[in-house]
């Protein structure tokens, strides 16, 4: 069943191809999955997702908030670990977005209370994104290769851009030169000048439904949901079964010897009922532009089992990746393992440790990021004894 409104207002606007004012701009088009996940975590007692992330390790952290989100389309096997994990039965994870009393305004609610500020600015993003997919279909030139070569826009950020992923001012100084020498601007004031222009003469109108068509996504989301419906009710499909509680464990803890100046890695195991709590020491005060200094805070943290015995606690100072990691959050870092795309990881450089989103680009190269500030790196290319991957993440 449709939902008449919205669908047929969508249908509407890419059919005419031109998006006139802010309301047209689908505020939405980064959710591409939304689901039950959020409401059902918090009925099932997990108030906070880190909570139930404790017990999915095998998805990571940043993964699991990018699916509750709505940003990341969950495969059926993550769909299944996390209902056996809320007690549900998987479909219940799933929403109809066809369904009449389904509002995607009252889902996201990341997005609700926007200023007319945030409106607009938005609003040029698309405009941008469109003015960029403009000039290189018109310099059939200007490949993703060629625009990185010639212009210093990795594809990574390229495909950002032309998505309208980001506000203009949430970019770095050097993208916005990069993207001003891309349309041949002097500087950010023309580049808002030059796009006006072309949204007025009709310029960015062809570009506009693949840059936020409304219809386009929801259509895709349509698909993506129903072949997610197909795949749970596939009976070859195995059941992941949570194993019963034992009973209950035993911590014991031992006392820290140090180390270098770093109190050690602690394990005791006494009997076959007790736990072994792994304390580790806890590093990081904040530097600049975005780097962590690593320097002991006089405390230690639990790692869990699976971290490995050079393991070490870091606070993050700084909310560089997002309100998803605040900054009193305590990562523990494994810097013997390496790291893999969804996760997060830790690059040393000279001045300090940074914290980074780990992702892949459309060439398969491993690329690290954060959000503030504004970095991408290229962690294939580094020195493995220089990364280190974050295997659990704690909020005091």
């Amino acid at each position: 069943m449709s939902h008449p409104e919205i669908v047929g207002q969508e249908e509407e606007a890419a059919a005419q191809g031109v998006i006139a004012d802010g309301r047209d701009i689908d505020r939405y088009r980064s959710i591409v999955f939304p689901n039950a996940v959020r409401e059902l975590r918090k009925q099932q007692g997990f108030a906070r997702l880190l909570a139930l992330s404790a017990i999915l390790p095998d998805i990571p952290y940043v993964r699991l908030s990018k699916i509750e989100r709505g940003e990341v389309v969950a495969k059926a096997a993550e769909l299944r670990s996390i209902a056996v994990a809320m007690r549900v039965a998987p479909e219940a994870l799933l929403l109809d977005i066809d369904d009449p009393a389904f509002d995607i305004a009252d889902w996201a609610t990341e997005l609700q209370g926007w200023t007319d500020e945030d409106i607009a600015e938005d609003r040029f993003a698309v405009l941008l994104a469109a003015a960029i997919r403009a000039r290189r279909d018109a310099d059939r030139t200007l490949s993703i290769p060629n625009v990185e070569r010639r212009f210093g826009i990795a594809p990574v950020i390229l495909s950002r851009l032309e998505n309208g992923y980001k506000p203009l001012g949430r970019w770095n100084a050097q993208t916005v030169r990069a993207v001003c020498a891309l349309l041949d601007v002097a500087d950010a004031p023309a580049l808002r000048a030059y796009v006006a222009r072309a949204d007025a003469d009709g310029t960015l109108h062809a570009y506009l439904p693949a840059a936020a068509s409304r219809a386009a996504r929801i259509e895709k989301t349509r698909a993506r949901i129903a072949l997610l419906r197909e795949e749970l009710h596939d009976p070859a499909q195995p059941v992941p079964v949570r194993a019963k509680a034992a009973q209950p464990l035993r911590a014991v803890a031992t006392a820290a010897a140090p180390s270098e100046g770093e109190a050690a890695v602690l394990a005791a195991i006494e009997q076959s009922d007790t736990a072994t709590v792994r304390l580790v020491p806890v590093f990081g005060a904040p530097l600049a532009d975005g780097l962590i200094d690593r320097i002991p805070v006089g405390r230690t943290v639990e790692a869990p089992r699976h971290a490995q015995p050079g393991s070490y606690g870091l606070r993050v100072c700084r909310a560089t990746l997002g309100p998803a990691l605040p900054a009193h959050a305590i990562v523990v870092v494994d810097p013997d393992r390496f790291p893999s795309s969804g996760g997060l990881a830790v690059v040393r450089e000279a001045g300090g440790l940074r914290l980074l989103v780990v992702t892949f680009d459309r060439q398969g190269r491993m690329i690290g990021y954060s959000v503030n500030p504004d970095r991408e790196i290229e962690l294939d290319t580094l020195d493995p004894a220089d990364l280190g991957t974050v295997v659990a993440v704690l909020l005091d």
